[in-house]
């Protein structure tokens, strides 16, 4: 028998035991009763065995049939689920699609992506903002956002995927360190120009190992040193620019700086004297993940969006 042919009757067998009598299953598939009971007939001439235990108060499965059944609906369920696994999958995502990212590592690392994946599905309306401020996704709307630092502690109805952590490296433009030389070691930073980052309500610090540096491969406990008489920015791009400008040391993500290090504008100072910074998160309202729109941005920008 070929495999089409062993499912014919499977459905009516199965609505007939689920609603208990062939009237009553006729009615939930708009069939005749006579219909009904003709399909459930060739069924039991095929596989051989009596299903039902007729009798004109009731209608019950044999113990055959009540195997039979259960065999029957799992089958059932298993090719629902395979069709809506395919549906989801013919899907384009399509609609607005609301993103947060932080604003300088957002508008550099992850807008090309999200700019690309836009190009390549022209029925999504991607609706990007730039913030550095913490963003609560359920409040304002927003289907998935990227995010450094933040809280810890996991909010209901959010998922989270880590991407990595930012390593933080010293550095200054070539002229400021030919007008004031490089420091030696981490005590020597107190007698340069900073240029640090902090948001209006925070204090601008270094984040340096605690101790001697532990040999190449242990980490170091790390802590933070306060800064004094720096040059303070709230935003990181103007950091950057400032530091290349040659107003100073600063201590970057090498996400932001390696371009510079790499082509000169900018020199690593202490390069012994590294250290992780924040960690890079995909946050998403769980609700929302089905949605083609999400999950496929969710992918590309899980296997994209990384730091070193």
């Amino acid at each position: 028998m070929i495999p089409s042919e062993r499912l014919k009757g499977i459905e009516v067998f199965v609505c007939v035991a689920d609603a208990g009598s062939f009237t009553a299953a006729a009615d939930r598939l708009s069939l005749s009763a006579s219909a009904v009971g003709k399909s459930v007939a060739r069924l039991e001439d095929r596989v051989g065995a009596r299903l039902f235990e007729r009798s004109t108060r009731r209608l019950a499965l044999t113990d055959a049939g009540a195997a039979f059944h259960r065999t029957c609906v799992r089958v059932l369920d298993e090719l629902q689920e395979a069709e809506a696994a395919l549906a989801a999958q013919r899907q384009e995502p399509a609609g607005c699609l609301r993103v947060d990212l932080p604003a300088t590592f957002g508008k550099r690392k992850v807008l090309p992506l999200l700019l690309q994946f836009a190009r390549r599905h022209p029925r999504l309306q991607p609706r990007v903002t730039f913030t550095d401020r913490f963003v609560d996704l359920a409040e304002e709307g927003i289907d998935l956002a990227v995010r450094i630092g933040g809280p810890d502690r996991r909010m209901p109805g959010l998922s989270h995927r880590q991407l990595g952590v930012e390593r933080l490296v010293f550095c200054a433009a070539p002229d400021y360190l030919d007008r004031r030389g490089a420091p030696k070691d981490v005590d020597e930073l107190s007698r340069h120009d900073a240029v640090a980052y902090a948001r209006a309500d925070g204090a601008a610090a270094w984040r340096v190992p605690l101790g001697e540096m532990p040999p190449a491969g242990l980490a170091a406990a790390m802590g933070s040193m306060p800064i004094e008489g720096a040059i303070t920015l709230g935003d990181a791009e103007a950091q950057f620019d400032a530091v290349i400008a040659g107003c100073g040391i600063a201590q970057l993500a090498t996400w932001l700086a390696g371009d510079a290090l790499r082509d000169g504008r900018l020199v690593q100072v202490l390069p012994g004297w590294e250290a992780p910074g924040l960690p890079l998160r995909l946050v998403w309202q769980t609700s929302r993940q089905l949605l083609p729109k999400v999950d496929a941005t969710l992918e590309m920008l899980g296997e994209g969006v990384r730091v070193e």
